[in-house]
């Protein structure tokens, strides 16, 4: 989603500031005070037209050196980037009133640590002027405190919301937020997030499990496609291409239980693994492409392999910049190896996803997800017979098929989807990109790109979630 904010009262509190210099200045030139209420300052107060403006003109640019931002937006503005959405600035600054607009907004963003994608400064005295800006940059919603730039934006089929003020409060048209609390509410609710599922989802029993906790997230998940990740078990006799079709027909399976419509929705991915060579096209791969190119921002939850994404990043890089890769695998930083599973099963597509300096956050198997650890007897407490889904799932953590029956493990997988809906339940670090030695064990590095490696989280209430969904009724 592309989000335009104004500054001036949706950012920074010039009336706050503006409000403050003329009570003081009142003061020495009539001291009447505030003769009306309910408008907007420069008409508030005793003075003739040409004298307020003189004054006006006069100061504003030394004002603006005490503008302080409003509350939370910094904050807010970060999480709203980490989701997928892009933040325009669109200022009406570029009016006359300041010697050098430009240069002296991006260094009040700076100072207060406010992100954002691009600048964009118009003429506050010609509204259109916005609006315009809007519709040039694709701009899904505007925030602002002007009555007229919402209503021009309406004008031109750009959703609007009217940040609060006291003297716009006669404008009952638009939707009104009063901080940015209220913002980040109303756009996580009236805007899901694109994600792909890259599953194994007949390996074990957790893949079912988050397959079917990310369809009952659907209020926060646009769900573009479900792809299928290889996974084989040479001891059992399971190679690549027969557990991409029990993996396929399980999708199906959990997809028509919950009455998911799985059309052009599920797509068969790489039937072997880099580490031998593989390089071919798969319906997986294509599709992953065509989404990434297609949307704003993809976020691909890996809960496998990672060979699809490292061949969809190979065959087209400008998807890149496009997507973000949650990926389960490996075990903690400083940890002697990385022979999990996921991990040992690829090694070469885990290295060319870290070598393409994709954003990527990962999720330690080792003395980070362990934590997931759950018994049979609390399955059955808060899932049993609250659907023939549910039975299923406690029906596999029992005996996957796989490792034998057992009365307690970890359900790894689900630690991916609750990351995604809550990222604020994990602690989480950024570091410099690890190398992969040849032992598999991580090499800490201090001067390649940024990646994240969850460190913690927090067991209950990504249990809480998930049992709060999966027993409620379709």
């Amino acid at each position: 989603m592309r989000i335009g904010v104004d500054i001036d009262n949706v950012l920074s509190n010039f009336n706050e500031v503006l409000l403050n210099d003329y009570i003081r200045h009142d003061k020495e030139v009539r001291n009447k005070g505030i003769i009306k209420n309910n408008v907007y300052i420069r008409e508030m107060f005793d003075w003739t037209k040409d004298e307020e403006q003189q004054y006006y003109n006069d100061n504003i640019e030394r004002l603006a050196e005490f503008f302080e931002p409003i509350k939370d937006c910094a904050k807010y503005i970060k999480k709203l980037r980490e989701e997928g959405n892009a933040v325009y600035i669109i200022s009406g600054r570029d009016n006359g009133e300041y010697s050098d607009p430009y240069n002296m907004t991006i260094k009040w963003l700076n100072k207060y640590g406010i992100e954002y994608d691009k600048l964009i400064l118009t003429n506050a005295y010609h509204h259109q002027q916005k609006a315009s800006a809007c519709m040039e940059n694709k701009i899904d919603l505007m925030i602002d405190d002007s009555r007229t730039v919402c209503e021009e934006c309406i004008k031109n089929n750009i959703n609007s919301v009217l940040f609060n003020t006291d003297y716009n409060q006669d404008e009952l048209r638009f939707k009104r937020v009063n901080d940015w609390e209220e913002i980040y509410n109303y756009i996580a609710k009236n805007h899901k997030i694109n994600v792909i599922l890259d599953t194994d989802t007949y390996n074990e029993c957790d893949d079912q499990f988050a397959l079917a906790y990310m369809i009952k997230s659907q209020d926060i998940f646009n769900i573009n496609a479900i792809t299928i990740a290889p996974y084989s078990h040479k001891k059992r006799n399971e190679t690549v291409i027969s557990g991409l079709e029990k993996s396929y027909n399980e999708v199906l399976k959990i997809c028509n239980w919950l009455s998911f419509d799985t059309t052009n929705k599920v797509f068969k991915g790489s039937e072997d693994y880099i580490d031998n060579n593989y390089d071919k096209t798969n319906p997986a791969v294509n599709k992953i492409i065509e989404i990434a190119l297609k949307n704003e921002k993809t976020y691909i939850m890996a809960i496998g392999a990672i060979t699809n994404i490292a061949l969809a990043i190979k065959k087209e890089p400008k998807i890149v910049d496009k997507i973000e890769v949650i990926w389960l695998g490996g075990n903690e930083l400083g940890y002697k190896d990385n022979l999990e599973y996921n991990f040992r099963q690829d090694i070469q597509a885990i290295k060319f996803v870290f070598n393409s300096k994709v954003k990527l956050t990962i999720l330690p198997c080792k003395n980070v997800v362990s934590k997931l650890k759950i018994d049979i007897n609390t399955l059955n407490k808060y899932l049993i017979n609250k659907s023939k889904l549910c039975n299923y799932l406690i029906e596999r953590f029992h005996d996957d098929g796989y490792h034998g029956i057992q009365e307690e493990r970890v359900i790894w997988d689900i630690s991916v989807i609750a990351y995604m809906i809550n990222s604020e339940w994990f602690k989480i670090k950024e570091v410099s990109c690890p190398i992969i030695s040849d032992d598999t064990s991580y090499k800490i590095t201090d001067n390649c790109h940024k990646v994240k490696f969850v460190t913690d989280l927090d067991k209950k209430k990504i249990y809480k979630d998930l049992f709060l969904k999966l027993a409620e009724q379709n």
